[in-house]
């Protein structure tokens, strides 16, 4: 491996650290330093929207307000260069959706937990890169 595949495995893995954290802080322009202007984003799987990046944004602020407490946990993705400036990101997630940020107990209602794979096809930009896809592969899901 050579240091500017270092460092570009390492530069995607920042971005995949930056896009959990605009999920879970609801900070949502910070999706604009994860994904290309065009892209399209697909939650499908977890019964969401297709859609692009701008109305992916508007529609995670309005569904994400019913679960103020939000942890996305990426595992270590597999990363893939095409060697044409583009690569394909696979990593495992978990995630969890509660109905407060306040301390309550375990079996308190209204918990969502899931886990799954976001694929994306990434791309590097003059800013650095960038997801020109993410789907999200949704594998399971619990409800409380």
């Amino acid at each position: 491996m050579d240091t500017q595949e270092v460092a570009d495995r390492l530069e995607i893995t920042g971005l995949l650290a930056r896009y959990t954290h605009a999920i879970d802080s609801g900070r949502w322009d910070l999706l604009d330093e994860v994904f290309s202007a065009d892209a399209v984003i697909d939650y499908s799987s977890a019964g969401g929207i297709r859609g692009t990046r701008d109305e992916v944004k508007a529609w995670l602020a309005d569904v994400l307000a019913h679960w103020p407490g939000r942890l996305h946990l990426i595992g270590s993705p597999t990363i893939d260069f095409d060697g044409d400036g583009e690569a394909r990101v696979s990593a495992p997630f978990t995630d969890t959706l509660a109905p407060t940020r306040d301390m309550v107990a375990a079996d308190t209602e209204g918990f969502l937990h899931g886990g799954g794979w976001y694929h994306h096809r990434l791309r590097r930009t003059a800013d650095g890169w960038r997801s020109a896809e993410l789907v999200e592969e949704q594998s399971w899901r619990t409800a409380r």
